[in-house]
């Protein structure tokens, strides 16, 4: 009696937005929260609050999209170097390249015997062949890398919106920086909160954890803007 399929869905792992919206949305937030504070606790006010608020976000925003792009895009380049050099090495040494194969799964566990008629069954497929070795030698799926341009929107966007939320009082007309900060902390939680989803984290923890680190960051601009005042 054959087992029945069960079927079951991954997260995108290796898409490449998650890690680089994760990182814009935080760095957005304890960016803006940390100048606000810092700019705060040095006695300035409102106007200027917001002008620093609004210039750390948009060259904050910039930077942190050129960054992700620069970043992913030069990995892929790499990846793709490597991988010409197994597709070469797979052209000029096929049954070297065969033999790691069969070293590598025996080491795991699998018997020799099957682990060279599956190397062996691979030569018939010469892209499968690339793709099986670029997983066992360089951990990498080759049809599957995330994308510079995925990671440098979600980033850019991700800070964008991170960086806003604490200047939301002040663009509404409440000079109030207690209650900046106070909004940029709910923002830290709740994104913190948001993202465990995808972790499989305790909501509660990962969004204590954010405001924690956020505000440590805002405690220690506040007292460096209060000696220099």
């Amino acid at each position: 009696m054959t087992a029945p399929v069960i079927e079951h869905h991954h997260a995108d792992v290796s898409g490449g937005w998650l890690r680089a919206a994760t990182f814009g949305a935080m760095d957005g937030l304890v960016t803006n929260i940390a100048l606000i504070a810092g700019v705060g606790g040095g006695g300035a006010g409102s106007h200027t609050l917001v002008l620093t608020g609004v210039a750390g976000l948009v060259a904050g925003a910039i930077s942190m999209g050129l960054g992700e792009y620069t970043s992913v895009a030069t990995q892929n380049e790499q990846i793709s170097a490597e991988l010409a050099k197994e597709r070469h090495e797979l052209r000029v040494n096929p049954e070297g390249e065969r033999e790691e194969l069969v070293a590598t799964w025996t080491a795991r566990g699998l018997p020799e015997s099957l682990a060279r008629e599956v190397a062996a069954a691979l030569r018939h497929h010469p892209e499968q062949e690339l793709r099986v070795h670029a997983q066992e030698e360089l951990g990498v799926v080759p049809d599957e890398l995330p994308s510079p341009w995925v990671a440098a929107g979600s980033s850019f966007v991700c800070f964008s919106v991170g960086a806003l939320i604490p200047l939301i009082p002040y663009l509404l007309g409440f000079g109030s920086l207690g209650l900046a900060l106070g909004m940029g902390g709910l923002g830290l939680f709740a994104a913190g909160a948001l993202f465990a989803g995808f972790t499989g984290r305790k909501w509660w923890l990962s969004g204590l954890r954010q405001l924690a680190l956020g505000a440590l960051a805002a405690t220690v601009t506040y007292g460096i803007g209060a000696l220099i005042k």
